[in-house]
């Protein structure tokens, strides 16, 4: 389904991105497994990929800094000749009330979950473009972002920002046949969601129409079809896998 496509994961060793990556490359895409500082993870998921006979690459870079993320898209592109896809995995929290939030607080989510968007597309978009056989961008958001949570507002404002720059950039590039869409997953076992205590976890179980969390390779599954020609009719949507809990 993706055979000779390239594709760069940010945030790819870990959690989600670590599977999105495995299930691109599952389907025959060459993967550029990116991350910041988890460097024997990264190295993992590579080894994962070429031991079922794909092809990856792991590239350390902090898509916070715009020079970084420049880097990273011109490493893909000279290892494997183009970029065919972006996948915008790359988060964190830095979860408090607002009243207790400290500056840093909020400019490291913002940085980290928005700016690593905006500066990827940026460093993707004209390769993507002087390429002139389309392309797919895919932004993972949160449904934090259309829900909003309590104690979450860095969060939350990052993850609605991605899906405002989603929209924005679909009708940017869709005349240069480059899809942009986002996906809002809801609750999966993730770093960021192992720590909740368990009357919080419990909290957003009751919350789901279909009482479970995700399974991970579930958003992966997704990222494959958005990804794929059979998507080319679709762009600047957001799908949530959330198991209903934004209805």
């Amino acid at each position: 389904m993706l055979a000779d496509k390239v594709a760069v994961v940010t945030g790819g060793s870990r959690g989600i991105g670590r599977e999105i990556a495995k299930e691109l490359a599952k389907h025959g895409a060459k993967v550029v497994v990116n991350y910041n500082s988890s460097a024997t993870a990264a190295e993992e998921v590579v080894a994962e990929i070429k031991e079922a006979g794909g092809d990856a690459l792991a590239v350390q870079a902090n898509v916070a800094e715009f020079d970084a993320a420049q880097n990273l898209i011109k490493t893909a592109v000279d290892t494997f000749g183009k970029i065919d896809i972006i996948v915008n995995n790359a988060g964190t929290t830095r979860d408090t009330l607002l009243l207790t939030m400290k500056e840093q607080q909020w400019d490291d989510v913002i940085d980290i979950n928005l700016k690593s968007v905006f500066n990827v597309c940026k460093a993707a978009a004209r390769p993507m473009v002087r390429k002139k056989q389309g392309g797919r961008i895919i932004n993972i958001t949160s449904v934090v972002g259309i829900t909003g949570q309590a104690g979450q507002s860095n969060y939350a404002a990052s993850k609605a920002g991605i899906i405002g720059f989603t929209k924005s950039l679909a009708k940017e590039l869709g005349q240069r046949q480059i899809t942009v869409n986002a996906i809002a997953p809801g609750f999966f076992p993730t770093a960021l969601t192992n720590d909740l205590p368990d009357d919080v976890k419990d909290h957003y179980m009751d919350l789901i129409p279909l009482k479970r969390w995700g399974d991970l390779p579930e958003v992966g599954y997704l990222v494959c079809f958005l990804a794929s020609e059979k998507a080319s009719y679709i762009t600047g949507q957001v799908i949530n896998v959330d198991g209903g809990i934004a209805m």
